[in-house]
């Protein structure tokens, strides 16, 4: 019996397509990997199968994922650290992105740290801890979880754009923000990323998805299969059964398929999870298929 076409093998030009970061020579495959789970529990400690981490990254790479999207809050420094390992010297054209504006405390607990030092010190603490003497790009993390927060981010996105300046950081993106702090920031620097909280059930920024494309800026959802909130719904689930699919697997296609400027990092510390993502770019979502997700939507939003 034949596997179904999003089991089969993968390769780079299947991973959704492609989408050039603008003003840079990055070219990126469409479906990266996000490493937060190569942490321990609670994106805390080190990971309890440090060997099926290293295998993870490596399954990555050997697929055709040229770019992972990290932090060295993550851990704290844990995910960075077992990037170094497995992939330095990293591949010419992997594309790293971290993100800056938070730390953790002993305790595991999240702080939000956008002062000047602590930005210069996360810049510093991710160079070192993933062996590089440029970032490529840093996220400037601002806002809360669920939504952005409302005010100006030009005090710290001010910070990061000196560092590009002193060539420490090569392109500057942002994290949970609104479309006016977007144009605060590109009044600063140029903007390559925005990375904003967006799924199939989670669509408050779908004016603002159109926004970046038009001007060819990279929209990066995160959590891209919902979170904190599920997604999982049982229509949902039959349609996944009639593309002999799982429902998180019709979740990233319906993302890939939403707009050609948006770029996926879910994230996994099991290969067998992350083959099983990278191949929802196999899916193709035909119009009927992409309207009952659209009602799905809908209906998860009263």
């Amino acid at each position: 019996m034949s596997q179904p076409d999003h089991l089969k093998p993968i390769s780079a030009p299947s991973l959704g397509g492609t989408f050039p970061l603008p003003g840079t020579s990055h070219n990126l495959n469409r479906l990266g990997y996000g490493a937060m789970q190569l942490a321990g529990p609670h994106v805390f400690g080190p990971p309890s199968d440090r060997p099926a981490a290293l295998a993870v990254l490596h399954e990555a790479i050997a697929a055709g994922v040229n770019h992972i999207d990290t932090s060295d809050f993550y851990g704290p420094h844990v995910t960075n650290q077992i990037i170094r390992e497995a992939l330095h010297p990293y591949p010419a054209d992997l594309t790293i992105v971290t993100k800056v504006g938070a730390r953790r405390g002993d305790d595991g607990s999240w702080i939000m740290d956008a002062s000047r030092q602590g930005l210069i010190d996360s810049v510093h603490d991710n160079l070192r801890n993933l062996a590089l003497d440029a970032l490529d790009v840093v996220n400037l993390r601002v806002g809360g979880v669920s939504a952005p927060t409302p005010g100006s981010i030009a005090e710290p996105f001010s910070v990061l754009a000196e560092l590009q300046q002193q060539g420490l950081i090569r392109h500057l993106g942002i994290s949970n923000v609104t479309p006016e702090q977007l144009a605060e920031a590109q009044a600063i620097a140029p903007v390559v990323c925005v990375q904003n909280l967006y799924n199939l059930a989670h669509r408050t920024d779908d004016a603002f998805v159109d926004a970046l494309a038009q001007q060819g800026i990279a929209f990066v959802p995160f959590f891209p299969l919902g979170g904190f909130t599920p997604i999982q719904s049982s229509e949902l689930s039959a349609i996944a059964a009639s593309l002999d699919a799982t429902p998180m697997q019709v979740a990233l296609a319906w993302l890939l398929h939403r707009s050609p400027n948006i770029l996926l990092i879910p994230g996994t510390s099991s290969v067998a999870h992350l083959r099983e993502n990278l191949s929802a770019a196999n899916l193709q979502l035909s119009p009927e298929t992409l309207n009952s997700l659209d009602t799905i939507a809908n209906e998860q939003k009263r």
